[in-house]
């Protein structure tokens, strides 16, 4: 039975387009059948605490002496890190936030990145490797290459460094630029841009949802 995590970040709860994005793709998933299951979490709505303790990032056995970190908070860490080993499938919304990933879903990775656990250390340990994850992004603004905002986007990179090169998913990304476009009046001549690129991000979404959900 294939599972889809489906996570959402954005603050924004009506006019989102990462939120739209990836209610496309899950939508697509589970058009392919009852048996495609869908396990959401909005980490807006119900945003995760930030570690409790700097012992939980790393795994019991690798931890100091004397490290004693919540209970509550080891069993609700090990609860997320369960919910992604039980995905098939990655979907993650993630908005750009001053030019970084949104402050919640900073704090669901501080939980699933573990050396040692999900990610190498003192062992290959990849228990994700080879996953597919989906990193939906939204942009205010336009960050094309030659232009001085090139390299600005310190979202898209960081989580392909977490997810990608440390996890050992792979990784497929689909963005959408330009979102001010709709409501600043000084990127009004990037309209047709933006909605080309939601459009083009819908159909995407659409298209790998299907070709993953078949695998």
């Amino acid at each position: 039975m294939p599972n889809l995590l489906h996570l959402d970040s954005s603050a924004d709860l009506r006019t989102s387009r990462s939120r739209s994005i990836t209610a496309t793709f899950a939508n697509a998933w589970t058009a392919l059948g009852p048996d495609h299951t869908v396990t959401r979490r909005d980490l807006h709505r119900d945003p995760l605490p930030h570690l409790a303790d700097a012992d939980l990032h790393w795994p019991a056995r690798l931890r100091p002496a004397g490290a004693a970190p919540p209970a509550e908070a080891e069993q609700q860490q090990q609860a997320l890190i369960d919910e992604l080993l039980a995905a098939d499938v990655l979907l993650l919304g993630a908005p750009l936030y001053n030019y970084s990933v949104p402050s919640t879903l900073k704090a669901w990775i501080d939980n699933i990145h573990v050396p040692g656990l999900t990610a190498p250390f003192d062992s290959d340990t990849q228990p994700l490797k080879g996953r597919p994850a989906v990193i939906v992004t939204s942009r205010g603004g336009a960050y094309d290459t030659g232009t001085p905002t090139a390299g600005w986007d310190h979202a898209v990179p960081a989580l392909q460094l977490i997810l990608g090169s440390s996890l050992g998913m792979s990784v497929s990304v689909i963005t959408t630029s330009l979102t001010l476009a709709e409501t600043v009046p000084r990127l009004a001549d990037q309209l047709d841009r933006s909605r080309n690129e939601l459009a083009a991000a819908h159909r995407e979404a659409t298209e790998l949802a299907e070709k993953l959900g078949a695998a």
